[in-house]
């Protein structure tokens, strides 16, 4: 059973944090199955951030849960003694007070360097692995795995150990879909599926459509509704992100506005870099 959460032990009492508690992948298929009267669920694009939080941190993520419940978008990347750290970009010129490409450090190297937010503030925070933020998260929310350069072999292998049941996979095409999809039985795949052509692609993949969550682009389309309404036939939720789109207005009151008119083309779930700014936003479809 998944439970939405206030304060469910003691350190989440402490911390009052909204959480989504998934302990199966059938939990997890359940979590990322469409249901018409479902509130839209809000995800945390690179980990969610605001100021004094930086992106891909523990303590971003740990800050939106205390305000909302939200599963996180996260960017695994491999440092010169492959360890897999949190980073969006080859370089940490623009996220750390350092320089020079996340591949020409050793992790401890990477931990002489702190983490800096969206508006360039030097936080006291550092660079995470993967598995602190999963072991952080694991009782608390879920992870959508993107992949800046990782061997899927990988990701194939942190499945299949089975030690974190809260993982979903994002993956960039077919082919790779159908990787993960061959070797893992405990996957959910994170695809994109703009319009029919992608949606027979997938229709004629062999992959159960209950192994899917369909990214659709940045807004909800009237023009790809019958996409839409046979994603929802199949159980299948839609996702829009509005990081490049919507979280770029600066005035704050106009860009909740905007948030509230993706809202009413009612996507299942929005993906957005500020998390945060949709809480009290009325979520309901």
């Amino acid at each position: 059973m998944i439970l939405l959460l206030f304060g469910a032990d003691a350190y989440a009492q402490k911390q009052k944090l909204n959480l989504v508690k998934v302990n199966s992948f059938k939990e997890l298929q359940r979590y990322f199955t469409y249901k018409k009267k479902a509130p839209v669920i809000i995800s945390g694009h690179r980990g969610g951030m605001m100021k004094g939080y930086p992106e891909n941190s523990i303590e971003s993520c740990e800050k939106t849960l205390s305000l909302m419940p939200s599963f996180f978008e996260i960017d695994p990347r491999l440092t010169k003694d492959s360890v897999l750290v949190l980073m969006h970009d080859a370089t940490i010129n623009r996220t750390t007070n350092g320089k020079g490409k996340v591949a020409d450090f050793t992790y401890a190297e990477l931990q002489k360097f702190t983490l800096k937010d969206r508006e360039g503030n030097v936080t006291p925070y550092r660079i995470p692995t993967l598995v602190e933020m999963l072991e952080w998260g694991k009782d608390k929310t879920i992870f959508n795995l993107d992949n800046k350069g990782v061997p899927w072999e990988m990701y194939s292998k942190l499945l299949k150990e089975k030690k974190y049941p809260n993982i979903m996979l994002s993956v960039r095409s077919l082919k790779e879909a159908l990787f993960y999809f061959e070797r893992n039985d405990d996957v959910i795949l994170c695809v994109s599926i703009k319009d029919m052509e992608e949606y027979n692609s997938y229709k004629n993949s062999g992959i159960p459509w209950n192994r899917i969550m369909a990214y659709v682009g940045y807004t909800m389309d009237p023009a790809q509704q019958h996409v839409y309404d046979l994603l929802h036939a199949h159980g299948v939720m839609c996702m829009i992100a509005v990081g490049p789109t919507r979280d770029k207005i600066k005035n704050l009151e106009e860009k909740q506005a905007a948030y509230k008119e993706e809202i009413a083309r009612k996507p299942d779930i929005i993906e957005t870099d500020y998390p945060s700014l949709f809480s009290g936003l009325p979520l309901k479809k």
